[in-house]
């Protein structure tokens, strides 16, 4: 499929320059099947998200004319007869998955085919060949139309989101070649309610207003995983992890913070002492943070001699809380997740000088993105500035954190 792009790559190269770019970078970085997406857009003269796209969110409301239908249609052609792309070490029909999306979202191929602008026995032809090569039914027909099976609407998430990917793909190399903008793929599992993640976000957004940030949130073990393959620049996680082909730098620390109710014998303490919470249960999420947070308490609390008593429930953060207030147990939380008010939560802050956390920064050293180089020396500056923490003022510099007492 490579040879074959790069050889469409030479008949964009004389009317789309920047097209051309953009496949022989896509190409050079091992990303054949997002070289691909960007081919068939330069070839047709649009934006990815032209016609792929719009059958995977509107369908309803494309408006195309049956000049711009043809003109992507012979684009996809021209990269041969039937262009083949390779999933799962099958070859499957590219109109076949677009088809078969709008087919699912008009629930009829008449309707499908309507939109797409092309018979009806072309739509039923191509999905029938994708599902014997799948060896799988993605639809029940009958005469009120089609129906997808448990297989046909897995498959069709699956090819919406693979779809996604490669726009993004295009899009990343598309800013990335004319220099005008960028993109910044962040991971982090802290709260953004507030602290120095959510100050470093604003600023970065505020003085580079051309480069897309996009975040996502989830757990450390994903985040390594995704910055060595590249599909993130940067992540933020507390401990200090030993990663040898990673850059990690300690950027901040966050105290940690006891949940209680309202009603609690400790919440009209102004901090909580580890043996004030003996005999307690507490309750934590399934899903990152929780198993950090369980794991947390059992290391503290073993030290005192006892073993907690810890639920965990299948709740994201927001609702742990709720189910705090609501006297389920209390839990441990950061600092940066304190600023927003729960009904009948109270937050205290942990008195030991142990529950001060460090959060690193962790990247590849040899990610060259100019957007992430912008945002940790913008990162490098903040940590360097004066940060009131629990009473003390606390100065980040090399990795070594310097605490002084307030004057």
């Amino acid at each position: 499929m490579a040879m074959l792009a790069i050889a469409a790559t030479y008949r964009i190269g004389i009317c789309n320059c920047r097209g051309a770019i953009e496949v022989a970078a896509l190409l050079k970085g091992g990303r054949p099947a997002a070289a691909l997406a960007a081919l068939i857009a330069a070839l047709a003269g649009y934006d990815l998200v032209s016609y792929p796209f719009a059958l995977c969110g509107r369908s309803k409301g494309i408006h195309m004319a049956d000049k711009s239908r043809a003109g992507l249609d012979d684009a996809i052609s021209t990269l041969g007869n039937g262009l083949l792309l390779a999933v799962a070490g099958s070859k499957i029909n590219v109109h076949a998955i677009l088809h078969s999306i709008v087919a699912l979202e008009q629930r009829s191929f008449h309707r499908a085919a309507n939109v797409i602008g092309i018979d009806q026995s072309v739509v039923s032809r191509r999905i029938r060949a994708l599902e014997d090569e799948l060896g799988v039914s993605l639809f029940e027909r009958d005469r009120a139309g089609v129906r997808p099976t448990a297989a046909g609407k897995e498959f069709i998430r699956q090819a919406k989101v693979a779809l996604c990917d490669l726009d993004y793909a295009v899009k990343s190399a598309r800013s990335a070649g004319n220099g005008s903008s960028g993109f910044l793929r962040i991971g982090f599992l802290c709260s953004l309610a507030s602290g120095f993640l959510r100050d470093l976000l604003v600023e970065f957004t505020r003085s580079h207003r051309t480069v897309t940030v996009d975040v996502a949130y989830g757990g450390s073990r994903d985040h390594i995983r995704q910055i060595r393959d590249r599909s993130m620049d940067i992540a933020f996680f507390t401990g200090l992890p030993e990663l040898p082909d990673c850059d990690v730098e300690l950027l901040w620390h966050e105290r940690v913070y006891c949940a209680l109710p309202e009603d609690h014998r400790l919440s009209s303490l102004e901090a909580v002492h580890w043996p004030d919470l003996r005999g307690e249960s507490f309750i934590v999420g399934r899903e990152e943070p929780g198993p950090e947070i369980h794991e947390y308490l059992i290391r503290r609390l073993a030290t005192l001699g006892f073993h907690p008593r810890v639920r965990r429930l299948s709740v994201c953060r927001e609702s742990l809380f709720h189910l705090v207030g609501m006297g389920f147990g209390a839990t441990l939380t950061s600092e940066s997740a304190v600023a927003t008010p729960f009904h009948g939560v109270r937050f205290k802050p942990m008195a030991s000088d142990e529950d001060l956390l460090p959060t690193v920064g962790v990247w590849l050293p040899g990610n060259d993105n100019p957007a992430l180089r912008r945002f940790v020396s913008l990162a490098r500056a903040m940590k360097n500035a004066q940060t009131m923490i629990g009473g003390r003022r606390v100065l980040a510099d090399e990795g070594l954190a310097h605490e002084e007492q307030r004057p």
